[in-house]
């Protein structure tokens, strides 16, 4: 009888060492899934920028210039609604948070930044071949694991989508 009375002493000890460490991979794993929700939620946000915007007539795309179908396309992203009116789909999502720049083909074919030193309504300004819509700066994402303090992870979606509007 002593014998089985100290191997469900044994059972105890395991499941005091295990459950813990079973417990931290269980919220690790929540924590891992809410974090790629929220980047392909942000990725998905990016994205409906980028297409709104390649999809647009006369847009400026010189830096800073404001331009109204770029301000739309932010706007639309974070919302819903191109004049913003919509309720923050992602928390904390901020229009000075996007970047959006253009590339063009060189003549060799390679992908490069467009030359925007002409841009706007200028003579010989040249039509972008892809809109770049991204979030550099990153959107902080805290992991909330307990007993354990982590620093925020920075996701930076990017979206490249071909322009097929006109300047």
């Amino acid at each position: 009888m002593s014998r089985r009375r100290f191997q469900s002493g044994n059972m105890v000890l395991e499941a005091a060492l295990w459950i813990p460490v079973m417990l931290l991979l269980i919220v690790g794993m929540i924590q891992f899934g809410r974090i790629t929700y929220t980047y392909y939620a942000l990725k998905k946000a990016v994205y409906a920028a980028a297409r709104y915007v390649a999809t647009q007539e006369s847009v400026n795309f010189c830096p800073d210039s404001g331009d109204t179908a770029i301000q739309s396309a932010i706007q639309f992203a974070i919302t819903g609604t191109p004049d913003g009116s919509g309720a923050a789909s992602i928390a904390n999502l901020t229009p000075d948070m996007f970047q959006v720049t253009t590339q063009c083909l060189d003549p060799t074919g390679v992908l490069t930044a467009c030359d925007t030193s002409g841009c706007g309504a200028a003579a010989g300004a040249r039509r972008p071949d892809f809109i770049v819509v991204s979030i550099p700066a990153g959107y902080p994402v805290q992991p909330r694991i307990p007993f354990i303090t982590l620093d925020p992870i920075q996701l930076r979606p990017s979206v490249t989508v071909p322009f097929g509007g006109a300047t």
